[in-house]
C-alpha cells in the first residue's frame, strides 16, 4: 500500500432504504432471461457476442498498448475482514534457490524452485460464475440451487465460460465525471448517471459489450494504504435500476472496482446485496467484481478513447462459481 494521499470525493446522493422484497421479486421477473437461449443455456448473457462483435472489437486496437486491469495477489489485499471465509492468497514456497544452493536437490538431478498457492477464488479480481448467487431455491436459467454441492457446480460453473470472456470493453468513468477522484460510500450510481456519462465521454453502449463502471473506491483505499471495510463495507455502486438498464441494452457482462458492485448500504433493509440476487440468477450476468481501474482511466482521459478490445478468461476451473482473473485491455 502507498502513503495517504489527498482525493478528492463526490458526495454520498441520498439512496432511500424503502425496497421491499415485493419490489426486488416485481424487478427479477421483468429482466428474467430463462429459457431465452434455450433450456440448456449455461453463459446467460455472454450469448451476446458472437462472431460480429468479436470481428469489430478486434478492430478497435489502434495504438498497440496493453493495460492490465488486476490487482495483485498477496497477503496484502482487499479481504481484510475475511467476510464469508474469504482471506488473501497465501503464497507458499515448495522448493528455492536456498534449497538447491544447501545442495538439497543435487539427488534430483535439477536445481529448481517450485510453489503454490491456496486462496478463495473471489478474494481479489475475479468473475462471479452464474452459480454464484441463488434466487430463493433456483439459480441461472431455473436449474435448482442443489445443484451446486459439496463436489462443484453441476450446472452453471465458470469453466463454461472459458473461451467468452472476450469484446468490445467500454469504461464508463463516473466518479470522474462527476468531478472526483472517487464516489463516497453509499453513492447509488443511476441510470441517469451511466447514460450521462457515457454521452459526456462520446461512447455509445452496444450490444455485447463488457461494461466496466469506475468508482475510484479501490484508488481511494490504495492511495491511503488502507481497505478498510472495502470487503462487505458500505460501498458506492450500482442502484436496482441499473437492472433494467443493463437488460435494454443487453450487455455481455458488468465489471467495476469494487468488492460487490452494488451500492452499499443497499436500497433494503429486507435483503442483502439485493441486485445479485436478480442480475445474476435471473437476468444471466456474469458479473466482474475488484477491478484496478487507475491506469485504464488516466489513459482513456488523456487519449480520449473509452472503448477498447477486453480479454478477461477465467481459469477453467470445472465446477467453480467463481475465477481469479487478471483481465487485460488492447488499445
Amino acid at each position: 500500500m502507498n502513503k495517504p494521499v489527498e482525493l478528492k470525493m463526490v458526495p454520498a446522493n441520498q439512496v432511500k432504504r424503502d425496497l421491499t422484497q415485493a419490489d426486488i421479486a416485481s424487478l427479477g421477473k421483468e429482466i428474467c432471461n430463462w429459457g431465452r437461449w434455450g433450456p440448456d443455456d449455461e453463459i446467460g448473457t455472454l450469448n451476446f457476442v458472437g462472431p460480429d462483435e468479436l470481428k469489430a472489437a478486434a478492430k478497435l486496437v489502434k495504438k498497440g498498448k496493453a493495460i492490465s486491469l488486476g490487482l495483485d495477489f498477496n497477503s496484502q489485499g482487499p479481504q481484510k475482514t475475511g467476510w464469508g471465509g474469504r482471506f488473501n492468497p497465501i503464497h507458499t514456497m515448495l522448493a528455492t534457490g536456498t534449497d538447491a544452493v544447501a545442495g538439497n536437490q543435487d539427488h534430483m538431478g535439477i536445481r529448481y524452485a517450485d510453489d503454490m498457492v491456496s486462496m478463495p477464488l473471489q478474494c481479489g479480481t475475479q468473475w462471479d460464475a452464474l452459480g454464484h448467487v441463488f434466487n430463493g431455491e433456483k439459480m441461472w436459467n431455473g436449474y435448482d440451487a442443489r445443484l451446486v454441492d459439496s463436489t462443484g457446480a453441476k450446472k452453471n460453473g465458470i469453466e463454461k465460460t472459458r473461451d467468452k470472456m472476450i469484446g468490445r470493453g467500454v469504461l464508463l468513468d463516473v466518479a470522474r465525471f462527476k468531478g472526483g477522484d472517487f464516489l463516497a460510500d453509499g453513492y447509488g450510481i443511476s441510470n441517469e448517471d451511466l447514460d450521462n456519462t457515457a454521452k459526456a465521454q462520446g461512447v455509445e453502449i452496444k450490444r455485447g459489450d463488457f461494461v466496466i463502471v469506475r468508482t475510484g473506491q479501490m484508488e481511494n483505499c490504495l492511495a491511503n494504504g488502507d481497505w478498510g471495510r472495502y470487503a462487505a463495507g458500505d460501498a458506492p455502486g450500482l442502484r436496482l435500476e441499473t437492472a433494467g438498464w443493463i437488460h435494454k441494452k443487453e450487455i455481455a457482462a458488468i465489471c467495476m472496482d469494487t468488492w460487490g458492485c452494488e451500492v452499499r448500504p443497499c436500497e433494503t433493509v429486507d435483503a442483502q446485496q439485493p441486485w445479485h440476487w436478480i442480475v445474476i440468477p435471473m437476468m444471466g450476468i456474469t458479473m466482474g467484481e475488484i477491478f484496478n481501474l487507475k491506469e485504464l482511466a488516466d489513459d482513456c482521459k488523456a487519449d480520449g478513447v473509452y472503448e477498447f478490445l477486453f480479454t478477461a478468461p477465467s481459469l477453467p476451473i470445472t465446477g467453480a462459481v467463481g475465477s481469479p482473473i487478471n483481465p487485460v485491455i488492447l488499445k
